[in-house]
Order: C-alpha cells, then sequence, then structure tokens
C-alpha cells in the first residue's frame, strides 16, 4: 500500500471520529468482527452514532481509509484498533456495495475540505488488512496483544506532536499582520504637536501583541521538543522501552489543549488590534481565525484533553511522598526526580518565592514549578476528601473535575517555560539570543502576572515582588519594540502565504487595500440586477405615491 500511497496512486484519511463518541476511543461503536472461517473482518456500523463523521477529505476525495473499529474475534472485544480499508472503485470512484459515505455540509472553517461521514454494513476486508505492527488477530482468531496498552496511540501522539509547532506557524502569520500593520497606521498623538504615531508604540498595543509574539516562540520550541521526544520513545519502544509512553501521551494530551487556546486567542486579539479592518478579509486574520478555532476540538475536545493529563498527574501524586520525613521514601522520590516531565513534582516545596530585582530564570521557573505542584496535590487532596464523604471514585473525579483542569494547565505551562528556558543558551549567535532572552523574559513575566492568583492568596508570592515582576514585564515590552518588525519578518512568510493586504511586507497597506476592495465581484458592475427588480422599482414607487400626495 504504501508505495501506491507515495506515488498517488491511492488518497486515503483516518476515519476514528464517530457522531455520537469522538475523545472517549473506548466507546467508539464501529466494529470489526473475525470470521475465521474466510479470515475476514466484517465492518458493521449498529446505530446512527456509530456513524464515521468528520475525517477530512472522506466526503468526495478519498478511496481508502485507517477505520478505528472494535475489534470482537472469538466472541470477545478487544477495544478499538485500525484497519485499511478500500471506499471506494479505483477505476469509477464509485461507493462500494456495503459502504454509503458523502460529505458533511458547510462549517465555520476550511469549506474546501470535504469532511465526510461513513457507514459499513456488512463490509468484508481480509483478515491482514488490520494493521498489525503492534497487535495481531492470527487466522484461527487467537488475539495478540501489543507491547503495552497505550502503544496503539502512537499515531494519535504523533499527529498531537506536529499539531503543536503548526499552531506556532498559524500564531506567527497572525503576529506578523498585526505587527506590521501597527507600524503601519496612525492614529492620535502622544506628544501634542508632534504628528500621529504609530499604534504600536502605544503601550497598550504592546501589551496586546507583544506577548503573542513571545507565545509563538514558546509553542515552536515545545512543538521542536515534543516531536524530538516522540521519535525517541517510537525508538524505545521498537527497542522494547515503554517507559516514557505513558507521559508522552499525558503530556501531548495537555499540550494540545493548552496551545490550542493560546493561538486562539491569540488570533482573536492580532484581529482586534487591527481595529475595523481587522475584521475584513483583506486582512488576512479571518481566515487565520477559522482555521485555527477547529483546533479547541478537533483531535480531542480540550477538556477532555486537560482531564487525560489530569489522570496521568494524579498517579504521580499519589506517589508523591516528598511531604513524608522517611528516608527510603525519599530515596525513590530521588529517582523520580530524574523524570524529564513529572520530576519537579517530587521536589520538596519551599515556602516563599527568591524573586527580586536580581532573579535570574530559574528563580521564575521555580515560581511556575511550585503553583503547577500546588494545584497538583491540592487536586489529589480534594478528591481524597470527596472519597471520604463516601462518594465513588468516578463521582468524586466528576467533583474534583475543575481543580483538575487548573492542575493540568499549570504543569503544562511550567514545561513549555522550562523548555523555553532551556532553548535560549542553545542559540549560537550573540545577538540573537540577547534579543531572544527579552523575549524570554517577556513570556515569563506576562505568564506569572496571569498565574499569580494562588501563589499571592497561599503568601509564595508578596505584592512587592509582584511588583517587580510587572515592572520586568513592561521593561521587557520597551526593549522588544524596536526589534518586534524584524522579529516577524524572520518568520520570512512570503506575501502569498499571508494573504494579508495588512500584513504586506512593502508596507503598501492603504493603496492595496483599496486595489482589494475594487476587485470585490460586485464592483465588477456600476449597476446590479438587484437594484432595478427591489430597491429601485421599490424607491420609484415610493416617490410615485410621495407625489401624488403632494397633489392632495
Amino acid at each position: 500500500w504504501l508505495p501506491k500511497l507515495l506515488n498517488r496512486e491511492l488518497i486515503a484519511t483516518y476515519a476514528q471520529t464517530e457522531m455520537g463518541h469522538g475523545t472517549n476511543l473506548r466507546a467508539l461503536e464501529t466494529t470489526a468482527t473475525y470470521d475465521p472461517s474466510t479470515e475476514q473482518f466484517i465492518l458493521n456500523t449498529p446505530t446512527i452514532t456509530a456513524t464515521k463523521w468528520w475525517p477530512g477529505a472522506l466526503g468526495k476525495s478519498v478511496n481508502y481509509a485507517v477505520v478505528i473499529a472494535q475489534l470482537w474475534t472469538n466472541g470477545k472485544c478487544y477495544g478499538p484498533h485500525p484497519f485499511w480499508v478500500q471506499l471506494r472503485d479505483l477505476e469509477t470512484h464509485r461507493s462500494l456495495p456495503g459502504i454509503t459515505l458523502g460529505d458533511i455540509g458547510p462549517k465555520l472553517g476550511t469549506p474546501s475540505n470535504d469532511n465526510g461521514f461513513l457507514r459499513f454494513e456488512n463490509y468484508r476486508i481480509p483478515r491482514r488488512h488490520m494493521l498489525m505492527k503492534h497487535a495481531k488477530v492470527l487466522p484461527s482468531g487467537e488475539y495478540v496483544p501489543p507491547l503495552h496498552a497505550k502503544v496503539g496511540y502512537t499515531s494519535m501522539m504523533y499527529v498531537r506532536s506536529m499539531m503543536i509547532y503548526g499552531h506556532a506557524i498559524y500564531l506567527a502569520q497572525a503576529a506578523t499582520i498585526a505587527i506590521r500593520y501597527s507600524c503601519i497606521r496612525r492614529q492620535g498623538e502622544i506628544k501634542p504637536g508632534a504628528g500621529e504615531v504609530k499604534v504600536l508604540d502605544y503601550k497598550t498595543q504592546q501589551y496586546r501583541l507583544l506577548p503573542v509574539l513571545a507565545h509563538v516562540y514558546a509553542i515552536a520550541f515545545t512543538g521542536l521538543y515534543i516531536n524530538q521526544l516522540y521519535h525517541t520513545v517510537i525508538g524505545d519502544i521498537n527497542a522494547g522501552d515503554v517507559s516514557l509512553l505513558a507521559d508522552l501521551h499525558s503530556l501531548g494530551s495537555g499540550l494540545k489543549a493548552l496551545t490550542s487556546w493560546q493561538i486562539t486567542r491569540g488570533v482573536e486579539q492580532c484581529r482586534l488590534a487591527c481595529g475595523g479592518h481587522g475584521y475584513s478579509d483583506a486582512s488576512g486574520l479571518p481566515s487565520i481565525y477559522t482555521m485555527v478555532a477547529g483546533s479547541l476540538t478537533y483531535e480531542g475536545e480540550n477538556i477532555v484533553m486537560l482531564l487525560q493529563t489530569a489522570r496521568s498527574l494524579m498517579k504521580v501524586a499519589a506517589e508523591c511522598s516528598c511531604v513524608t520525613d522517611s528516608i527510603e521514601k525519599m530515596k525513590v522520590n530521588e529517582g523520580k526526580m530524574k523524570n524529564p516531565i513529572t520530576g519537579y513534582i517530587f521536589r520538596k516545596p519551599t515556602g516563599s518565592s527568591k524573586i527580586n530585582e536580581y532573579s535570574n530564570v530559574l528563580d521564575y521557573l521555580a515560581a511556575f514549578e511550585h503553583n503547577s505542584r500546588r494545584l497538583i496535590l491540592s487536586a489529589f487532596d480534594y478528591i481524597q476528601q470527596q472519597k471520604k464523604l463516601g462518594r465513588s471514585a468516578e463521582e468524586a473525579w466528576n467533583e474534583a473535575g475543575v481543580h483538575l483542569c487548573h492542575a493540568s494547565k499549570a504543569h503544562t505551562q511550567t514545561f513549555m517555560v522550562r523548555i523555553f528556558i532551556e532553548t535560549i543558551p542553545k542559540i549560537e549567535d550573540i545577538a540573537v539570543r540577547h534579543v531572544m532572552e527579552d523575549i524570554l523574559w517577556l513570556y515569563l513575566t506576562y505568564e506569572l502576572v496571569h498565574s499569580s492568583v494562588g501563589l499571592l492568596e497561599e503568601g509564595f508570592l508578596s505584592s512587592h515582588q509582584m511588583s517587580i515582576i510587572r515592572k520586568k514585564l513592561f521593561a521587557s515590552l520597551a526593549k522588544i519594540r524596536p526589534n518586534s518588525v524584524a522579529l516577524v519578518d524572520s518568520f520570512d512568510f512570503t506575501d502569498r502565504e499571508l494573504r494579508s493586504v495588512l500584513g504586506r511586507k512593502d508596507g503598501q497597506v492603504y493603496e492595496n487595500l483599496l486595489e482589494w476592495a475594487k476587485k470585490s465581484p460586485l464592483n465588477e458592475h456600476d449597476v446590479l440586477p438587484f437594484h432595478e427588480k427591489y430597491l429601485g422599482s421599490a424607491m420609484r414607487e415610493a416617490r410615485k405615491k410621495r407625489e401624488e400626495m403632494s397633489k392632495l
């Protein structure tokens, strides 16, 4: 199959999500029942809600799909597994007997993508069309399980790892448009008589846009790291080591949620920062927004993603014994501290932050780690309290849902902070490194200000320290402002890629905005047919009535 796919003889999609179930894979309803007499799987869609729904290009474009279905063999269900399924005739492109599929209709964005639906009725495929790299079904129907229960999720983990860096690209495009335009647009005076100033010279505009720029780098660095970690884990799995698999799955879920929220808010801020012109398609920002808005739900609804991360964190919290004086347990903790993702949770917390006017980035990292550790252990304690009140494990989990989401967000944010800090020293060009240090400081201070409520409540941060952090934040804005255009230019987007009149590299915004408007299809004719048919006749009739009334 792979040579044919690479040669473009076959076009395929990934059919997992169903009308009634998306993120909850275990509840998928499509079935693949093994028939040992023919060595075939029989695919069925038993209910309306089992209809495959949303796969990209499924509606009219593809002829094959990787279908996720509940595997049944020897009378037992072994959960969701992937199957390679032909959907359409390779010559006529008509859907095959036993298959019903089509397009699901208009949606918020990506109108060119024919997201589709798919149903099966006793549709048979060969046994070897089950993808058997990890789990297998032998000709007899015997099931051979994978090395690890979550090893089948690796393709989903790969998609999420790629999504994170892709999020940075979209946000970089929006930041490029808004920052460039903010250096063209002039409005109001700061010094009377000095003339109108560029809107990016207003501190409010800097506070709005430059943190978005900082988020671009934070998300991009994290995306690159996660992609490298994914390939490392895959190599470990092939060598029989699955120790980091659960951590990667948990972290990927949290990062997918946090970064998609950040880019959606960031793109919207960029649009708003462009004023009325940001509402026009000419800005390019509405199309970017509709692209990124889908990321809040596809590849996993964000709240569910945070709860997946939380489930892993609660296991870590149960193991955490940093509050005990037991020497044996502290030795166990020393080993767990080496985990690159959750190790900080096992460190003994400090009572207050060391942040002062001369602090380095590690003091700020310690604040993020403290906040995350506090929320994780607090959520764990809350669940235990709910159980003591007589609630079941599921009920306690539901009651703690909001606490768990806060903990997952903080943990994921802490990871992004650590990756950003570790990346900067690796930049070889000293001048570039200095500029990126300014970006890092903006990111640290901006995020800590927006995460400070709990830290202030418990006394970990003082009001004086918050004053220092805010002062550092505004100092970072002032340092970055002169380099802001150069920073977005470094992304090297072409005008064709941005598709934005406001974000043009040559800065000729207003001339091209007028030309863009002139090219509207409505301007091909001075008077449109609807005028004569509706408005024109209505106005003539109104004038006629007025003239008749005036004669009375």
